[in-house]
């Protein structure tokens, strides 16, 4: 059910990680990655990247950390059904992430980075499990309701709202081509760009990227919308964790009005931005690592 073409081991310098997958009640496999030993650290991706967006920072930590990071069903290389065997709904991501992280009988509580798509589904695992959490590392992503006065990008309203949008996706790949090319303001380098969209390379296996934008909650009858203002009202649960919010400014979707909600939702993180796109470890990875690591030595 994977439906994979592309070859993984061309991108054995820039992924060099094992692979792990976990076999749900579904039958559907999950893949991700587990490196190095230590305080657990769990990376959650988002729409339409994987477990790749995070390669840089799992290299930099997995010395120190046991470093955790899942692909969700039907991105990167876990199991990419069709919808008669996956509704690819907020909760049923964020139940999946919960399982896997129980299967791990992990023994300390975990440090979580969120990003995009992930950071619904890692604070809603958050907020299901406060005492399992021990620090916040939030990038460019929302666990809430649009903000007020946030307009919604008229091309992620192509995609949610369009057939055409459907279409282009299932056909072109174009969410995920696109945001390969937009979502770096540094660019990335034509091998970076493929790792990027190299599991999405048939029709086949682009449910998941079409499926996530249809299922952003932005009205009461959208299906994901309860979903999602549980977790927003759940996020008061995790307000007294140490928390680190890193935004890139030139995020057309994740922007300021996002960033400013998370600094009221935390008052007390530590709040950066960056001349960064909507990729915000690409452009400035480097000094986001440092901060977290002086971040983390902080509140140890």
């Amino acid at each position: 059910m994977v439906n994979m073409a592309f070859n993984q081991n061309e991108f054995k310098d820039l992924y060099p990680f094992k692979s792990n997958f976990f076999k749900h009640q579904s039958g559907l496999k999950q893949h991700y990655i587990d490196e190095g030993k230590g305080e657990p650290f769990v990376m959650v991706h988002g729409n339409p990247s994987w477990s790749f967006l995070y390669r840089d920072m799992v290299k930099t930590f997995r010395d120190d950390y046991r470093i955790i990071v899942p692909d969700h069903i039907g991105c990167g290389l876990s199991d990419k059904p069709e919808l008669d065997s996956f509704g690819y709904t907020l909760a049923e991501h964020v139940n999946n992430l919960e399982t896997l992280i129980e299967s791990l009988n992990l023994k300390e509580p975990v440090n979580l980075a969120v990003h995009d798509w992930g950071g619904a589904i890692g604070m809603g695992y958050a907020t299901r499990h406060p005492d399992k959490i021990k620090r916040l590392v939030i990038l460019n992503t929302g666990a809430f309701r649009l903000p007020k006065d946030c307009p919604f990008p008229w091309p992620i309203w192509l995609f949610r709202h369009t057939s055409f949008g459907a279409w282009l996706n299932r056909t072109f790949n174009a969410f995920s081509f696109i945001a390969s090319f937009t979502c770096s303001i540094k660019g990335m380098s034509r091998k970076v760009r493929h790792g990027f969209r190299a599991p999405y390379d048939n029709p086949k296996n682009r449910v998941a990227t079409t499926r996530f934008v249809q299922d952003i909650p932005l009205v009461q009858s959208d299906p994901s919308y309860s979903e999602l203002v549980k977790i927003e009202q759940g996020l008061a649960k995790l307000a007294n964790k140490p928390a680190i919010i890193c935004f890139g400014r030139k995020d057309f979707v994740f922007n300021r009005y996002f960033f400013d909600t998370w600094k009221q939702t935390f008052p007390n993180a530590q709040a950066h931005s960056f001349h960064a796109g909507h990729y915000v470890l690409e452009d400035a990875g480097n000094e986001i690592f440092r901060l977290i690591r002086q971040f983390f030595a902080e509140h140890s």
